[in-house]
């Protein structure tokens, strides 16, 4: 067990270590920036406020880690979202509220600069147009604006 555990983690380290920049996906935007992390969070924080949504949830692993004593580049997922936007697309599909908030990630590059990027609303909500019709994909195509929006003025 003990050697199981060994392979893992020399398998797991081999992964982080070589960890690669985002690449374009169906559904996803990514913005490579010219900005530090620290300085692309906190400009999508303000962002995100300036676009009348909030900063619901944020999770990363680098500070848990460094706790450990390892050492990982910087990420943080940033879920955003607003009351607005809840309410109604939870009149319009119960199931579709699983994918709130939707979520920004901001990662460390090894040039010293970060990238902003995150899975487009009517991409995320697409499994539910079908339930919830017109009124859904109108207001997933809302918050795709209001997403890019964001996104551009922190990027």
């Amino acid at each position: 067990m003990t050697r199981l555990i060994a392979a893992f983690s020399l398998l797991f380290w081999g992964v982080v270590a070589h960890a690669q920049a985002l690449e374009p996906r169906d559904g996803w935007v990514v913005m490579p920036s010219e900005k530090p992390f620290d300085v692309l969070l906190d400009d999508l924080k303000a962002a995100v406020s300036d676009n009348k949504m909030a900063v619901v949830t944020q999770a990363g692993p680098t500070g848990a880690a460094a706790n450990r004593g390892i050492t990982i580049p910087n990420n943080r997922v940033v879920g955003v979202f607003n009351n607005i936007f809840a309410v109604r697309i939870l009149e319009l599909s119960t199931a579709a509220m699983i994918e709130a908030p939707i979520r920004f990630y901001v990662t460390d590059d090894a040039d010293g600069n970060a990238t902003l990027s995150y899975k487009t609303p009517s991409f995320v909500f697409s499994p539910y147009m079908g339930e919830a019709g017109a009124d859904l994909t109108a207001a997933a195509a809302e918050l795709d604006a209001i997403f890019l929006a964001i996104a551009e003025a922190a990027r």
